[in-house]
């Protein structure tokens, strides 16, 4: 889980780099951030694509999105 004191340690080390670039160490653990905040998203994705169910035009379930759809 991505805290919020993590995204705003991601922010503080992005806009120091802007400004006057990041140590050896401190841009192991921006890519260690950042990889972390991008499988909570894709986790959060996948949980959303999971739930869709498709409904004809009655109303009826018809079923979960196709396994051609899911990763």
């Amino acid at each position: 889980m991505v805290t919020d004191e993590k995204i705003k340690r991601i922010n503080e080390l992005a806009a120091k780099a802007k400004a006057s670039g990041l140590t050896e160490k401190e841009k192991a653990e921006q890519k260690s951030l950042r990889n972390e905040y991008i499988q909570a998203v894709r986790g959060s994705l996948r949980a959303n694509l999971d739930s869709i169910r498709l409904v004809d035009e009655n109303g009826k379930e018809i079923g979960p999105l196709p396994t051609k759809y899911k990763h």
